[in-house]
């Protein structure tokens, strides 16, 4: 679905978390960054994704990984969400869709028969240069973190 591919820069995004905190891909400059796109709070898809990263935080932190989540949810949604799941990372809360279109991860889905436009649920990895090293599409949201460590020893 992305325009985007491995090797090229990521697009410098900015975003407002659940704690009405700014955050940017260049304040992370020099970690290597987990940006997850998600299709809603509270799902039982994007809720197994999120505390899958959540069990696994403290050993992404020690290998020098930022992690930061993205959907078309409300900062004051987000809150809920992390509050109940005790999550630890920024949800930036892209209403707009900006950074969904800087990454071209929103367009056309199916599901059950319906077709309608939403987050296509997609991960970038992004190095300490700013640059794209690897695109997981369609991620196993139980196991996310292990396909990213597969992935960035």
């Amino acid at each position: 679905m992305t325009h985007l591919k491995e090797g090229d820069k990521a697009p410098i995004f900015k975003g407002i978390d659940q704690e009405g905190k700014q955050v940017s891909l260049t304040d992370l400059k020099g970690k290597k960054v987990i940006l997850y796109f998600y299709p809603k709070d509270m799902t039982p898809g994007c809720t197994a994704q999120a505390c899958n990263l959540r069990d696994n935080y403290q050993a992404l932190l020690k290998k020098g990984f930022a992690v930061v989540g993205v959907s078309t949810d409300s900062e004051k949604r987000h809150q809920k969400f992390t509050e109940k799941y005790e999550l630890p990372f920024p949800l930036l809360a892209d209403e707009d869709r900006m950074i969904h279109t800087q990454y071209g991860v929103w367009g056309e889905k199916k599901f059950m028969g319906r077709i309608f436009d939403g987050t296509h649920r997609t991960t970038f990895l992004i190095n300490e240069k700013g640059v794209i090293d690897k695109i997981i599409v369609k991620p196993d949201t139980k196991n996310h973190t292990e396909e990213i460590l597969e992935i960035w020893q």
